[in-house]
């Protein structure tokens, strides 16, 4: 069983990546099981505030993606990049600077993201990979999930409702999930 954490980079309660990570645990092929974190409860980053109490909810999400083979990051994109919101919890997640190998190196990571307007989160998503690079994760590039005018593919209980966004990221999880398997599989010596 190959173990994946989604992490959406919304708050809003009507967010369309909160529902796109919903319709990816629904869709999650066999041999897949997708946990849902959340960064709701992850404090503005503050070095203050770190040496003065390391904030649990950042300790918990710490040990839930190190339970875990993979990270799937499900962006929305603001003013053309990354949400602060989520660049914040990583952020957290990054400190201190000596847990980021354990947390990060080396772990699989996925890119997907909704947006209401016509161009999904391409700029977004593209942020990202600075980021990601700077961590030592090992994005996926095998497939990309860019879902653009998001209010017309979800419904209005947040349920995917739109075949080709369906077909899309039913194929993007099966992609992402054999490259976790192949970077647990070690190299044949």
């Amino acid at each position: 069983m190959i173990k994946m954490l989604g992490l959406s980079g919304s708050l809003r309660a009507k967010s369309y990546n909160s529902a796109l990570l919903r319709a990816a645990v629904e869709l999650a092929p066999e041999g897949l099981q997708i946990e849902v974190g959340s960064i709701r409860d992850i404090p503005l980053y503050d070095a203050d505030l770190e040496e003065r109490s390391f904030p649990p909810a950042v300790q918990v999400l710490k040990e839930r993606i190190v339970a875990n083979d993979g990270l799937l990051l499900v962006t929305p994109e603001y003013n053309g990049s990354l949400p602060g919101v989520f660049k914040n919890a990583i952020d957290w997640l990054s400190r201190p600077p000596a847990d980021i190998k354990r947390v990060f190196g080396d772990r699989p990571v996925g890119l997907m993201g909704a947006s209401a307007g016509p161009y999904g989160t391409v700029l977004s998503q593209q942020a990202w990979l600075i980021v990601l690079r700077k961590l030592g994760l090992r994005p996926w590039f095998g497939a990309s999930l860019m879902v653009a005018r998001a209010g017309q593919v979800f419904d209005q209980t947040g349920s995917l409702t739109d075949a080709k966004v369906h077909a899309q990221l039913t194929s993007l999880l099966k992609g992402f999930s054999t490259f976790i398997q192949e970077c647990k599989t070690p190299a044949p010596s």
